[in-house]
């Protein structure tokens, strides 16, 4: 997070950036508007996750790329689960002409980091707990602007002032709604009530010059892998 704050600045009105985490995974499908990443978790409680992909000006930006991943309802990400093979709660989305967005999951829950080995020892000899708030990963990114990485998470967490890594960002607090009754855009997705929304608008900078990041570097080694 000190990395994070001293090369990731942004100017006012952008979406802070927060840490990309290790569970990001190459390969997450690209889904239409309302498409449901969470299909297996059958725990969970429904959940959309809507707003836009707006510049600094407050004007939408279409076909914006939010590629979006989280944890399980228990807790593990599909990387640490012996149950699943192959990819789960992950998907890439593109905003419509307005700028717009629609993702369909499950609500986020709060989970403990590996606490075996160094990072243990390092947390206990501290006094800190593992555990992480409540959140969902996000990389937005769109042509001729920088694109951020960073979490939005869910205001009612109780570890959101004590996050293992530091992360959160307190203009990164959302709202999850609970709905008790449908709703038009719920059920032209076939969710039925009870079910949360939370809405989140994405501002970002304009590029200013060629910058590597993280998934391009990882994008860059896969296609040089690719051609031998």
């Amino acid at each position: 997070m000190v990395v994070d704050l001293i090369s990731h600045r942004k100017p006012d009105g952008a979406t802070e950036s927060t840490v990309f985490g290790p569970f990001h995974r190459l390969g997450a499908p690209e889904l239409p508007a309302g498409g449901n990443i969470a299909h297996l978790d059958k725990t969970g409680t429904p959940t959309l996750v809507s707003g836009r992909v707006l510049d600094l000006d407050g004007q939408p930006i279409a076909g914006a790329l939010l590629d979006v991943w989280q944890a399980q309802s228990n807790g593990l990400y599909d990387s640490q689960d012996a149950n699943l093979n192959g990819l789960h709660m992950r998907g890439k989305f593109r905003t419509d002409t307005g700028g717009r967005f629609l993702v369909r999951t499950v609500r986020p829950v709060h989970y403990p980091i590996p606490s075996d080995g160094p990072v243990g020892r390092m947390l206990r000899a501290t006094g800190r707990h593992p555990w992480r708030p409540a959140h969902i990963h996000f990389v937005v990114s769109a042509d001729g602007y920088e694109p951020v990485t960073t979490h939005i998470f869910d205001r009612t967490d109780e570890y959101l002032s004590s996050d293992a890594v530091f992360a959160v960002k307190d203009s990164l607090i959302c709202d999850f709604a609970r709905h008790e009754n449908p709703t038009d855009e719920a059920a032209r997705l076939g969710m039925v009530p009870p079910f949360l929304t939370t809405d989140f608008d994405f501002h970002l900078k304009p590029a200013t010059k060629q910058r590597t990041t993280v998934l391009d570097a990882q994008q860059r080694l896969a296609a040089l892998g690719a051609a031998g």
